[in-house]
Formats: C-alpha cells, structure tokens, sequence
C-alpha cells in the first residue's frame, strides 16, 4: 500500500484529503506544518506528498524547494493543493519541483487520478 503525507494546517481540508485517499486505498500521514513535514518525511519516507502553499513557519514553496534539493527526498512526488489560483501561483509551484498543481476545493477523483498517475511513473 502506497502512503501519502498530507501537509495542510486547516483540519476540515486535511480530513477531506485523508478521507478521498483512503477511500483510493492508500495509507495517509499527515503533517499540519513545515517543520512536521520535514521530521514526516524524513521519518517515514512516504511515496508522495500532497503539500498546501500557505503554511504556518514556511510556505509550502519553500518545503518543496527543500526537499527537491536533498538527494534523501528529491525523487519523492510533490502535488501541490491550495486555494491559491493564479497561472503565476501554479507556474510557480511547478518551478519549484512539484510534479502536478491542484487548485481548492480538490475534486477526490482528480486528486487520486493525479496521485495514481504520479505513482506509476515511479514504478
């Protein structure tokens, strides 16, 4: 079974996250910061990471840019999912490393089509 971290502060959207993946049958960690994030991963080596930008401590840009540049974590997916919208938010996030940008509300079936997608290229 694939595992997933989910990085999100507001607990109603990390609910919702956790529930359409486990419903797509992976297993879920989550981390409600930067900081969480990093000891998660480090920790647990999940297989891909569902990340929001806007974080408590450091954005999730920022994360991103961390954890492309640690040959430990660079081969690890990174799907952003946040309310911010824009093309330069999401040209941004894609520069950053992320391999895919989802924008809030999340539709489930979008997130796990993504998240499948990106899990057989690593295979």
């Amino acid at each position: 079974m694939n595992t997933v971290l989910v990085v999100e502060d507001c607990l109603v959207e990390r609910k919702a996250i956790t529930m359409s993946l486990n419903r797509g049958g992976f297993n879920v960690l989550t981390a409600q910061s930067g900081e969480e994030a990093k000891e998660k991963v480090s920790s647990c080596q999940p297989d891909i990471i569902i990340l929001d930008v806007v974080l408590p401590g450091c954005s999730g840009f920022e994360i991103c840019r961390q954890l492309k540049a640690d040959p430990e974590t660079h081969q690890i997916p990174i799907v952003f999912c946040s309310s911010k919208a824009t093309e330069l938010d999401k040209f941004w996030g894609l520069r950053q490393g992320a391999a895919a940008y989802l924008t809030k509300p999340l539709v489930s079936d979008e997130l796990l089509r993504v998240i499948n997608q990106l899990i057989k290229q690593e295979v």
